[in-house]
């Protein structure tokens, strides 16, 4: 074993500290390797050139796949940064307010080497007679905008597919809160403009968040089970989204935990918890790659919280 691989490995294990040994010697036993579609440099082709996607969206995907540091792996990196709407720009911003100017998000994408840079219609558009032929664009389609009093959180439209084809946008993203009253909505509408997006030849990319007030108990938040965020993929698939993007699960059993007999809460069955995945992390992932029709669709990590 080369001595870098040697000294890799060590740090690793020092990050993870207590949980090294349950990640890194896991042997999963549910899911099997061999059921997913993994990526790899021929993902596309070997995915999908059975789909109904059109030719120019699978170049989309293709050059965003190919970008970056970790072009022709399958593998991907995207810098979102529409933090400035969710999260207000003063906020964001004062501890570096270089990033003001959107430039300098782009250029930061650029320098890291990330296969696309994801962010709102000012920010892209400001730079994109510069920029979108260097890095691939992903404009991010909706917001939950943070200035409204009392703060509430509803995605709504601030650009549309036409703006982010126009600008030269090789993917458009978008985010549905399940679980929330506005999420039927937010369907239906996202639905839309993947359709738009997919006739134009663009990638979609769904941010498939669970925000309801009930997923939070006093001992655990079911925002980041596995069997809800799963579901959470599964209907994104099903509207369309070529990569999902979800937060990592940190526990299972968030139907079990809101459905009771006085108030049943969707549909479960057992074997999604003793069969389909177990208590590691790697099998509750695992269970929401399976739920991206078994890797068809790519599954990527948030960033976590800040």
């Amino acid at each position: 074993m080369p001595i870098g691989t040697v000294a890799s490995a060590s740090k690793l294990e020092e990050i993870l500290g207590a949980d090294a040994a349950a990640l890194l010697q896991h042997q999963c036993k549910t899911i099997p390797k061999e059921s997913l579609h993994l990526p790899g440099p021929d993902y596309v082709e070997r995915i999908h050139s059975v789909s109904d996607r059109p030719a120019r969206v699978l170049t989309s995907l293709q050059a965003m796949l190919d970008h970056g540091r970790l072009g022709g792996t399958g593998y991907v990196s995207i810098l979102p940064v529409d933090q400035g709407i969710e999260h207000s720009a003063g906020a964001s911003f004062a501890p570096n307010p270089a990033y003001f100017d959107p430039e300098n998000i782009v250029k930061l994408a650029i320098e890291g080497g990330c296969n696309a840079v994801a962010s709102t219609l000012g920010v892209l558009g400001s730079v994109a007679r510069k920029y979108a032929h260097k890095i691939p664009f992903m404009l991010k389609l909706n917001h939950n905008e943070f200035l409204s009093y009392p703060n509430s959180f509803d995605q709504i439209r601030f650009a549309s597919v036409k703006q982010a084809f126009d600008m030269g946008a090789m993917s458009v993203g978008a985010t549905i809160y399940f679980g929330s009253e506005e999420s039927k909505r937010q369907l239906q509408e996202v639905t839309e403009w993947f359709q738009q997006a997919h006739e134009l030849g663009m990638c979609t990319v769904l941010w498939c968040y669970l925000r309801n007030p009930a997923f939070k108990t006093k001992e655990i938040d079911y925002h980041v089970s596995a069997d809800l965020t799963g579901q959470a993929n599964h209907l994104g698939v099903t509207i369309g989204a070529d990569i999902i993007k979800q937060k990592l699960p940190e526990n299972n059993g968030g139907y079990l935990a809101l459905s009771t007999k006085e108030s049943p809460y969707g549909k479960l069955d057992k074997r999604v918890y003793d069969q389909l995945a177990s208590d590691n992390p790697i099998d509750w992932t695992r269970y929401q790659v399976a739920n991206c029709y078994m890797g068809r669709a790519g599954l990527i990590n948030s960033g976590g919280a800040s």
